[in-house]
């Protein structure tokens, strides 16, 4: 084999499953087969730009993946030809599917500065499956949002979004104890998916989210007025009106996390934060959570495949993102990068 195909961005609302040279390892890197990559909401919103910007097109795509390895450089230690691993794709500076040379809806994956960097590779347990070690990415980011809100087990958590993230949120959550859990979405199809899960849910298109939320955690006065009793909300859809509901809505000493991507400035209430002595806080990536995520997955304590709604081939890939364009009937759509 001296050439694959790998999904590469072209252009705004463009990408096309290019043939390309069979990348080949330097003496600090591997070379990986992709047996699975999930597609990421981010991957909707970079063929939407037409890539990232200042990065010239075409622009490789697929960062949430596991794969076997098949090639390692003469400086890799630690990896063996055989190893059934998960990447990390932002570390050692590669940008996996991020502007980086390289993108995991492929065949076959060149990781650059495994000998160098200890935080690119983790392998993947036996009893843990292919797709299982493809949610090991976004799990981390759900995983990075709890770990930012401080939740313990004692905490009644709103989830505003049940996409991928936000049911990772749920997943978390419920491993690190959390009993008491509202989900609330557009979506009947991912709020069914959050009930099956244990969760209270809220569609906000045909019920109030603070009658909801009052109901399942009790009331809180704040400075005269009525709130939900909620200790932590997790800001999962990244639409500014909702952010601002968290704050309008939050009482006295919440905690707010913002994990969703936010693509337009929203307004915040300075005088609700001030006044109930609001924690707002930002979360992005997974600074050093694959390792426990692994562990969870690894516990048997969580239903991660739950998440998987859809799977398609690699050679279908075209079908498999105008799915997961559609989140009324998806959740995560998963790509067999070897068929």
């Amino acid at each position: 084999m001296t050439a694959i195909q790998q999904v590469r961005i072209h252009g705004p609302a463009q990408f096309a499953l290019d043939t390309i040279a069979l990348p080949s390892p330097g003496p600090d890197d591997v070379l990986i087969a992709v047996h699975h990559c999930g597609i990421c909401g981010s991957d909707l919103s970079y063929v939407a730009m037409g890539g990232l910007p200042g990065n010239p097109a075409p622009m490789p795509l697929g960062h949430e993946l596991s794969g076997v390895v098949q090639e390692v450089g003469d400086n890799v230690r630690g990896f063996q030809v055989g190893d059934r691993v998960v990447v990390n794709p932002t570390a050692g500076g590669n940008g996996i599917g991020n502007g980086g040379p390289e993108g995991g809806f492929a065949p076959q994956l060149l990781v650059r500065g495994v000998a160098t960097d200890p935080d690119i590779l983790f392998r993947l347990p036996d009893h843990l499956s292919d797709e299982d070690g493809a949610l090991v990415e976004p799990l981390g980011v759900a995983m990075h949002a709890v770990n930012r809100s401080e939740l313990t087990a004692e905490d009644k958590l709103v989830i505003f979004g049940a996409g991928p993230i936000g049911l990772g949120v749920l997943l978390v959550a419920q491993y690190r104890g959390v009993k008491q859990c509202v989900v609330v979405d557009m979506s009947e199809t991912r709020l069914q998916l959050a009930r099956k899960l244990g969760a209270v849910t809220c569609n906000p298109s045909t019920a109030d989210v603070e009658a909801t939320l009052k109901d399942a955690f009790g009331s809180s006065e704040n400075l005269g007025r009525s709130l939900p009793d909620v200790d932590v909300m997790i800001e999962a859809t990244g639409v500014g009106a909702v952010f601002e509901q968290c704050v309008k809505l939050a009482r006295f000493g919440s905690r707010i996390t913002l994990v969703g991507v936010h693509k337009a400035p929203a307004s915040l209430d300075l005088l609700s934060v001030l006044s109930k002595e609001l924690c707002i806080r930002g979360s992005m990536a997974y600074p050093d959570e694959f390792p426990a995520v692994i562990d969870m997955l690894s516990s048997g304590r969580v239903d991660a495949h739950a998440l998987i709604s859809h799977r398609f081939p690699l050679s279908r890939f075209d079908e498999a993102f105008a799915t997961a364009q559609r989140p009324e009937e998806a959740v995560k759509v998963m790509v067999d990068c070897q068929a």
